[in-house]
């Protein structure tokens, strides 16, 4: 593994832990929502980094669908979250 590679990956291990503290610290439930969003990102930025750092080409579709995923997530949270304010 390169130095850049592993300098990429402790600068999103930090990002991940910013971002953990925001999940427990946030006030209100659309900011958890938004952290969790940025933690797939991060989780997907540190494959990806994994992914060029060792030529593992075999993470692409892992990539995929863990994107996918957390798009589709996030947007159902967010829509159930306004639902539920609506309804209070």
């Amino acid at each position: 593994m390169s130095t850049v590679t592993t300098i990429a990956l402790v600068m999103l291990a930090m990002a991940g832990a910013l971002t953990l503290l925001r999940i427990l610290r946030g006030p209100a439930t659309l900011d958890r929502i938004a952290a969790l969003d940025v933690l797939v990102v991060l989780i997907v930025a540190a494959t990806a980094t994994q992914l060029a750092g060792h030529g593992l080409w075999w993470y692409l579709p892992v990539i995929a669908a863990v994107s996918l995923l957390g798009f589709v997530g996030s947007v159902t949270a967010v829509r159930l979250a306004t639902r539920r304010e609506q309804h209070r």
